[in-house]
C-alpha cells in the first residue's frame, strides 16, 4: 500500500476497482455452491437482474465472471433461505439481505407521495381501494404472482404491457409493502409480504433515518468501486449525485472516506479508509452489459479508456458489435468484447462476432479468452463451442477455442 494512496496512477486505480468488485481472488477449483454465491454479493452489495436471456440470465453472469462454474439455482436457494432480497437497488437488483432497512427510506417516499415513480404514484392515487384490496389478498393468501389476478382481457402486447393487477403489485412492491419471494418458471416475481420473505432479525431492525441511510449507502458503494467520483458513488445505488455530494464530504471529515487524485481524471475521487492496492490483477473475464464492473459507461471510459453501449435496443443493420455483446477483462484491462448466444436446441455456446480493441494482440491474449470462452459452455452445459466470422478477433479465438467437444455436468 503506497503512502496514502492519495495519488493513484490508473493502473492503481485499476486494480483497485477490480479487486473491489472480486477479481482479486483466484476461482475455487470446484463448483462454487450457494455459500459462495451469497458471500460475493455481500461483498459486491448489489447485482442487477434482467430478463434477456439469449445467453443466460443477466444476473448470473456476474457470478461466473468471478466465481467461474457455480451452482446455477444459488440465487433462488438464497432467496428462499432469506440471504438476499429484491429491490430497485441498481435497477432491478438482488441484494444483501441485512441492507434492506437502508432502502426503507426509499420504500417510504414512494408510500408517501415524496418522490413520484412512472405512473405507479398515479395509478394507486386513482385506485387506492383495488391496491389496498390486493394487499390484503396477499396478506390473507399467500404469494402469488401477477398472472393468478391477473385482469387482463386482451393478449398481452410489449413487456412493460401491464394490467391493473400487474401495475398494482409493482406499486406495493415499490413501497415495500410486498416483496418477491422468488421468481417463476416464466421469471415472474412471486409476491408475498415482508413478514413472510425477511428473517425476523432483519425485519426487527430499526429503520435509520434517510441521511444516515443514505452514508451507509454510499460507504457500501465506496468498498464495491475501489476508488470512484462523487457521481460514480451515487450511481452505485441509483442516489441522485446532488442529494449525496454533501454527505460524501461529511464522510470525508468523518475519516471514513479519502479523497484521491487519479491521473486523468478532472474529478477528485474517493477511496474507503481500509483500502489496500494490489500488487497486481490476472483475472479474465466474461461481463454482463449490466455487471456493476461496467455498468456506469463514463466510469469505463475513465477507467478503462473503452467506450461501450449495449445494442438489443439497436436495429440490427444500425449495430455496430451485435445483440448481446460482453465486454472481455484480461489482466487489469478491458481488452475486447463478444457478441454471444445460448443456442440450447444445438447444444452449442455461439460466438456471433469477436473484437479486440485496438493497441491489444489477439495472439496475446486468444488462449486465455478462448479459455474462458470453453469453460462457460461447460458451465451452461453446451456440448459445443461455435465462433462465426464477425469481427477482428474471430479467427485467433476460433483458433484458440479449437473444434473438440467441450466436456459438461449433466
Amino acid at each position: 500500500m503506497p503512502k496514502r494512496l492519495d495519488e493513484l496512477s490508473i493502473v492503481e486505480a485499476r486494480r483497485l476497482a477490480l479487486a473491489a468488485q472480486g477479481f482479486g481472488a483466484p476461482r475455487a477449483r470446484a463448483t462454487s455452491s450457494t455459500v459462495d454465491v451469497v458471500a460475493l454479493m455481500k461483498k459486491l452489495g448489489v447485482v442487477q437482474i434482467d430478463s434477456v436471456n439469449v445467453l443466460v440470465r443477466s444476473q448470473e453472469l456476474p457470478l461466473f465472471a468471478r466465481l467461474g462454474n457455480h451452482d446455477r439455482s444459488a440465487i433462488p436457494k438464497a432467496t428462499s433461505q432469506g440471504k438476499i432480497f429484491e429491490y430497485w437497488g441498481h435497477e432491478a437488483a438482488h441484494l444483501p439481505v441485512e441492507i434492506q432497512p437502508l432502502f426503507r427510506w426509499k420504500m417510504d417516499a414512494a408510500r408517501t407521495g415524496k418522490a413520484k415513480h412512472w405512473g405507479l404514484t398515479s395509478f394507486y392515487e386513482d385506485n387506492k381501494s383495488y391496491v389496498n384490496r390486493l394487499l390484503r389478498h396477499v396478506e390473507k393468501n399467500g404469494p402469488l404472482t401477477a398472472r393468478a389476478v391477473s385482469t387482463r382481457t386482451e393478449k398481452k402486447g410489449t413487456w412493460w404491457d401491464w394490467d391493473e393487477a400487474k401495475t398494482a403489485l409493482e406499486y406495493l412492491f415499490l413501497t415495500g409493502q410486498v416483496m418477491s419471494s422468488g421468481r417463476g418458471s416464466d421469471f415472474a416475481r412471486v409476491y408475498d409480504v415482508p413478514e413472510r420473505v425477511l428473517p425476523a432479525k432483519v425485519l426487527n431492525v430499526p429503520t435509520p433515518d434517510e441521511r444516515d441511510a443514505r452514508k451507509q449507502l454510499l460507504i457500501r458503494a465506496a468498498k464495491g468501486h475501489g476508488v470512484a467520483t462523487a457521481d460514480d458513488l451515487a450511481d452505485y445505488y441509483r442516489q441522485r449525485p446532488a442529494a449525496v455530494k454533501p454527505l460524501i464530504a461529511e464522510l470525508v471529515e468523518e475519516g471514513v472516506l479519502r479523497e484521491v487524485s487519479v491521473n486523468g481524471w478532472k474529478q477528485p475521487a474517493f477511496v474507503h479508509r481500509d483500502s489496500k492496492l494490489p500488487t497486481r490483477m490476472n483475472a479474465v473475464a466474461l461481463l454482463s452489459p449490466f455487471d456493476s464492473l461496467v455498468w456506469y459507461r463514463p466510469r469505463n471510459e475513465r477507467l478503462f479508456n473503452f467506450h461501450y453501449r449495449i445494442e438489443i435496443y439497436t436495429p440490427k443493420p444500425k449495430r455496430k458489435f451485435g445483440y448481446y455483446v460482453l465486454p472481455v477483462l484480461c489482466g487489469d484491462t478491458l481488452v475486447g468484447r463478444l457478441d454471444m448466444k445460448a443456442d440450447r436446441a444445438a447444444g452449442t455456446l455461439r460466438v456471433e462476432a469477436a473484437y479486440v480493441e485496438p493497441g491489444v494482440a489477439a495472439n496475446k491474449v486468444a488462449d486465455r479468452i478462448g479459455a474462458e470462452v470453453r469453460s462457460m459452455a461447460e458451465w451452461l452445459s453446451l456440448e459445443h463451442v461455435v465462433v462465426g466470422r464477425r469481427g477482428g478477433f474471430s479467427a485467433a479465438l476460433a483458433g484458440a477455442v479449437g473444434s473438440r467437444r467441450v466436456r459438461t455436468r449433466r
